[in-house]
This record gives structure tokens, sequence and C-alpha cells, in this order.
């Protein structure tokens, strides 16, 4: 197959903030294009937005439902490959299970649903067709969190001890949605977000970073969920104690009222001989810790970095490399291991390295511990869901 993915997408109208984002990414590394969507549920706005996006118009559709049975019945020269699923939460699952019906791969927005019995649907549905799905866990795209990972996995701070991840984030100090901002209105909204509000939108990101970097699953959760805005109908901070299957320990804390913070996602992970830590706001830079000897800068872009960390970096050193690239390299290992199938090939292991569904499952399950657990006045230890 010598051509781009042609990919659809469901959400993501012109007015949409991670819209944008995801085609911006995609579209990257030239490797897909966009050739049709169901932009919003507003048929005017999804017309509106795909023609802006250059689209012809009887590729542009009033409805999800419209748009899976019209690019089915189109020639395999014509539909689309892969659909991008970039709605609020309670819109995942259905158009999700539509696409696979229809024997196109997906790639979704995180969380992966609104529930987790939809999303263990989800993989029984891959596992009978076949189909590949990925998350957008966009911070494990980053090449500095691909080296973090690479050291921690061969070994060079031997068994890991503690794990401490952060995600303040101050845009919702304020009762924001009040004002009509539309991406205040869906995360606070327990129909459109689902049980959990600061947890599933951030914690969520929190959590599989620190799995992903330590290699490690948590086994149990002991938690405090807060609502600090008064009258807001979900929960706006939170943090947690983490007990994990090796024995190591951790704290997770994520939170939207922390005025004046961005997103200040931070990681460290401390063994027995050294650590290591990473921040989004430096995101080039991994600081290796020794017990016995001084601070390694480790660079995205330099020569001693690991073959997936390489794999996963595209300027040379000094050019910082950020959001947009960490999530394209999600569309891009994504694009890569969808092509080899289509071409009767096995992916590489690098081509691999992206988030998918027991990913997605990995992060319901921690949210609806963290909820169970984070309303017990009693603040008792919880068994990560089933």
């Amino acid at each position: 197959m010598n051509r781009k993915l042609r990919m659809g997408m469901v959400g993501g109208g012109s007015t949409a903030f991670i819209g944008a984002i995801h085609r911006l990414a995609a579209l990257m590394d030239n490797q897909i294009e966009l050739v049709c969507g169901c932009f919003s549920t507003n048929p005017e706005v999804s017309l509106s937005s795909g023609l802006s996006y250059y689209l012809p118009e009887d590729r542009i559709y009033k409805n999800y439902h419209e748009m899976f049975e019209h690019e089915a019945s189109l020639p395999l020269g014509e539909r689309m490959d892969f659909v991008t699923i970039v709605t609020p939460n309670s819109v995942h699952f259905e158009p999700a299970m539509l696409a696979m019906d229809n024997g196109f791969h997906v790639v979704l927005d995180k969380p992966i649903t609104f529930t987790l019995e939809e999303a263990k649907i989800i993989k029984a549905k891959i596992a009978q067709t076949g189909l590949t799905l990925a998350l957008t866990h966009t911070y494990a795209g980053y090449p500095a969190v691909k080296e973090a990972r690479e050291r921690v996995r061969r070994g060079d701070f031997g068994k890991i001890r503690k794990i401490i991840v952060e995600y303040p984030q101050g845009w919702l100090s304020t009762k924001l949605e009040d004002t009509g901002n539309p991406q205040a209105s869906w995360r606070t909204d327990p129909s459109r977000s689902g049980k959990a509000g600061c947890i599933g939108d951030i914690g969520t990101h929190a959590h599989h970073l620190a799995e992903y970097v330590s290699g490690l699953k948590t086994v149990e959760i002991c938690a405090d969920l807060n609502v600090l805005v008064e009258g807001r109908l979900l929960d706006d901070d939170g943090a947690a104690f983490l007990r994990f299957n090796n024995g190591a320990k951790g704290v997770l804390i994520a939170t939207q009222i922390a005025a004046g913070e961005e997103n200040a996602i931070r990681l460290r992970v401390y063994g027995e001989t050294g650590g290591l830590d990473w921040q989004q706001h430096e995101p080039n830079t991994l600081l290796v810790k020794w017990s016995d000897r001084p601070t390694e800068i480790i660079r995205v872009g330099s020569g001693y970095m690991s073959d997936i960390a390489k794999h996963n970096s595209r300027t040379p050193g000094g050019h910082p490399e950020g959001y947009l690239e960490a999530f394209a390299n999600i569309y891009r290992n994504f694009s890569l291991t969808v092509r080899a199938k289509m071409n009767g090939e096995i992916p590489k292991a690098e081509w691999l390295d992206f988030p998918d569904v027991e990913d997605g499952i990995r992060g319901m399950q921690f949210v609806d511990t963290m909820v169970e657990a984070g309303y017990n006045n009693e603040q008792k230890w919880f068994k990560f869901a089933e």
C-alpha cells in the first residue's frame, strides 16, 4: 500500500480545542490525510467546519451513523481507513463500536469510555475484529518519557520503590462552567463527563504516566476527592496514595483549582540506586539522579538516547519537542502499525508503542477506584477495580 492512511473524524468542529490538536498531530508526519467527518451534533456546524477543512460536501456528514454507513459503502480505494473520535466522554462508546462494526480502526480521546463496562466491551470487539485502537494519553509520547521508561525497564535503578506524579492545573479555580465556556461545561457535567471530573480528565493522565514509565500496576488506592468550588457537580481536586504490584509506594496529585498553574505535570520515579525526574514545562530534559554520583542531565536529540527515544524524536538537540510532537508520536506509531497490518506484515515493536485498549481499561479502573475510595471518610485502602 503506497498511499496515506485516510482519516475520518467524529467531533472536532471548528470551535473545538482538542479537534484541532488531533488534526495537527495526525497530519504532522505526512502519513495521514483527513477525508471525511461528522464534526458536530449540529449539522450546520458540521458542514461549515468540514468546508473550512476543504473537504467535499458529500464527505461531510450530519451524524456519525450516516458517516459510518456511507463510508463503509464506498470502494476500498476511497473509504476512510480509521476514525478519530474527539467528543465528550459520553459519546465515545457508540461511535467506536459502530466504527469497528463497519471495519474501521479507531483513535479515541481519553478516558476511553463513559464506564468501565463499556471499555471491556470495546476490548472484546477488538479481539473479535482484529482492528487497532489507539488512546491519546499524550504524555507517553514525549521522547524524554520514552527514555525514562527504557532506563527503568533495563534496570538502571534497581527495584522501583517510590513514584510521585502530579498534575496541577488552575483553569477551573472559578466556576467557569457558568460562563458558557464549552470545555468547562461538559467536563463538569456528570451526564457528559461521567462519575469523575478532575480525576477523569487529568488524573487518568497522571496515573497512566506513572504506570507507563515504571512498568508497574496499581493494586490498591487510598484517596481523597474534593469539590472545592462551591456548587460544582464533580470533583475538581484529588490526591491518592498508591500501592503497586512490586510493593512500591506512590503518591498522585491531580487538581484543577491550583490557581496560576498551567499543565504542570511532573513524574519522579525512585529505585534502589537512583531515580529520575521529568516535567512537561521542560520537556526535553530528563534528570537522572544517583545516590553515589552527581545528577545527570539527559537531553532529547542527543546520540546517547535509547533507540526508542530516537524513534520518537524529530529535531536536532536544542530544538524543543513539545505537546504536538508527543501527540503526533501516538498517531505515527498507530499509522505505522495499521499500515503494516493492512500490508499483511508484522508491526515492529517500536511501532506498537502507543496507548491501547488495555491502557483505557486501566484508566477506567482508576476512575472507579478513586471515586469509591475518594469519598470514603474512613480513608482506608481500596483494591483496584476489576
